[in-house]
């Protein structure tokens, strides 16, 4: 499931940035709330979480799509 060049695209760009787009505004939400140490820990850890997956996925997507044979060759 995760060779599929569909699949890595959607979690590459779509899935996962925007998972880290909403922990690092639950991130600031929790510090301007009163729980800064809870906060930062989402807002540094969480978020990078998914902002290296994302990129992750990417980097699997651009290797899956380069070893995708082409017919077009023989044609």
């Amino acid at each position: 499931m995760l060779r599929k060049p569909e699949t890595l695209f959607v979690l590459g760009y779509m899935l996962l940035p925007l998972l880290a787009l909403l922990s690092a505004v639950v991130g600031l939400t929790m510090i301007l709330g009163g729980n800064k140490i809870l906060g930062a820990i989402v807002l540094v850890v969480v978020t990078q979480v998914f902002t290296f997956g994302a990129v992750f996925a990417l980097r699997r997507r651009k290797a899956a799509l380069l070893e995708e044979p082409r017919g077009d060759h023989n044609a």
